[in-house]
C-alpha cells in the first residue's frame, strides 16, 4: 500500500518564444497509484538539477533528444530515496539517480536509475560535480579539448556548474586558465576559490582586450558555454591547430531572432583549428572512469565546487531563470522533498 497519494508536478503547457513565462509550465497535484505493479518502484524526489539544456529540451525542432511533449512532466535529473519496491534490484531507504523529472515523486520501473550512496557526499553532489555536470566537463575538455600542459585554456561561463570544473580540471593537467564571468564576485571565485589564472568580466570589462591582456600566448583550448559574441572574440586568439569545444550557447538559447553564428570562423582555416559540438550522452560507456577520476580529486581537494539551491517546487519557473540571469554560483539544485 503507498501511503502517499498526491504528487505535484510541474508540466510543459506551451513551448515558449525567448524567455519561458507564466504561460509555459503548468503545475498539477495529482494522484498516485495505490499499489505498485510488479517491477516498479516509488521514489521521493529530493533534488531535481536545473541545466541550460532545459531549455533546448522544450523546443519542437530536432535535437540530441526528443523534445519534452506539450502535457508532459518537465524533464530533469533528479536525486531520490526509494519509498517501496516490487523491484527486485531496489528496496527501500536506497538512494537513486535518475531522470524522473520535475515531480515529487515518480513510479519507475528501474530504468535507467542508479543507486548513490549519501554517507560519501551531499546528494545535491550526485546532480553537480559526480553527475552529468561533471561528466560534461571531464569529457568535454579531456576528450574534445585534449589539453596539454603548457597550454592556454580559456573557459566561458566559467563560475557556472561546467566552466567552474572545465577550469579546474584544466589546471590539474597543467595549464594556463583564463575564465569569463559576470561580475567581480564570480571573478574573485574562480580566481581566489577555483585557482583559474585570471578572470575577465564580461559585465565590466572589455572583452576582446581582457583576452589579449590574459592569453598574451593566445588560446590553445577554448570551451565554449555562450557562444555569441565572446565565442567571435575567442576565435580571433586561437593558435595553431587550437581546439574549440562547444558545450552551450546560452546567450542564444532565448533568442527570438536568428541564432548569431561566429563571424570569424575563417580563423579556423588560418590556424588549422577545430571546432566540434559534444553531449555528454556520447560518452555514456565511461561514466564508470568519470565518476571514479572525479571523485578522487573531489576527496583529494582538488576541485571545489558550490551548489545554490532552491527550495520548493512551486518554485521551479523562477528558478529556473536564475540560469539565464546569471543570479546563482555553481550548481543549480531545487530541493522538493525533505529527506524523512
Amino acid at each position: 500500500m503507498i501511503i502517499t497519494t498526491k504528487n505535484t508536478q510541474v508540466k510543459l503547457a506551451a513551448r515558449p518564444i525567448g524567455l519561458p513565462n507564466e504561460t509555459t509550465w503548468r503545475i498539477e497535484h495529482n494522484p498516485l497509484p495505490t499499489e505498485l505493479s510488479e517491477g516498479d518502484l516509488l521514489i521521493k524526489n529530493l533534488y531535481i538539477s536545473l541545466d541550460p539544456a532545459m531549455r533546448g529540451w522544450i523546443n519542437a525542432g530536432r535535437s540530441y533528444i526528443p523534445p519534452v511533449a506539450i502535457g508532459a512532466v518537465m524533464r530533469a535529473g533528479s536525486v531520490g530515496k526509494v519509498m517501496a519496491s516490487k523491484n527486485p534490484s531496489f528496496t527501500a531507504g536506497d538512494y537513486v539517480y535518475g531522470t524522473e523529472g520535475v515531480q515529487q515523486y515518480a513510479v519507475s520501473n528501474g530504468k535507467g536509475l542508479f543507486k548513490v550512496q549519501k554517507n560519501l557526499v551531499p546528494l545535491p553532489t550526485y546532480l553537480g560535480t559526480l553527475g552529468m555536470t561533471g561528466f560534461t566537463a571531464y569529457f568535454g575538455l579531456l576528450n574534445i579539448g585534449q589539453p596539454k600542459a603548457g597550454e592556454t585554456v580559456l573557459v566561458s561561463g566559467a563560475a557556472g556548474a561546467v566552466g567552474s570544473l572545465v577550469g579546474q580540471i584544466a589546471k590539474i593537467k597543467g595549464c594556463r586558465v583564463v575564465g569569463i564571468a559576470g561580475g567581480a564576485e564570480k571573478c574573485r571565485y574562480i580566481v581566489e576559490e577555483l585557482g583559474f589564472d585570471a578572470a575577465i568580466d564580461y559585465k565590466n570589462d572589455d572583452v576582446r582586450k581582457g583576452v589579449k591582456a590574459h592569453c598574451p600566448q593566445g588560446i590553445d583550448v577554448y570551451f565554449d558555454n555562450v557562444g555569441g559574441d565572446i565565442l567571435d572574440i575567442a576565435l580571433t586568439r586561437i593558435n595553431l591547430h587550437a581546439r574549440i569545444v562547444i558545450c552551450g550557447a546560452i546567450s542564444q538559447y532565448n533568442n527570438k531572432t536568428t541564432i548569431k553564428g561566429p563571424s570569424n570562423y575563417l580563423s579556423l582555416l588560418v590556424n588549422r583549428a577545430r571546432m566540434e559540438g559534444f553531449v555528454v550522452f556520447d560518452f555514456a560507456k565511461d561514466y564508470g572512469t568519470a565518476s571514479l577520476q572525479l571523485g578522487q580529486w573531489l576527496a583529494a581537494g582538488k576541485i571545489n565546487h558550490k551548489t545554490h539551491i532552491v527550495k520548493g517546487i512551486e518554485n521551479f519557473p523562477t528558478a529556473l531563470m536564475r540560469l539565464f540571469d546569471g543570479n546563482k554560483m555553481g550548481k543549480l539544485v531545487l530541493q522538493v522533498n525533505d529527506d524523512d
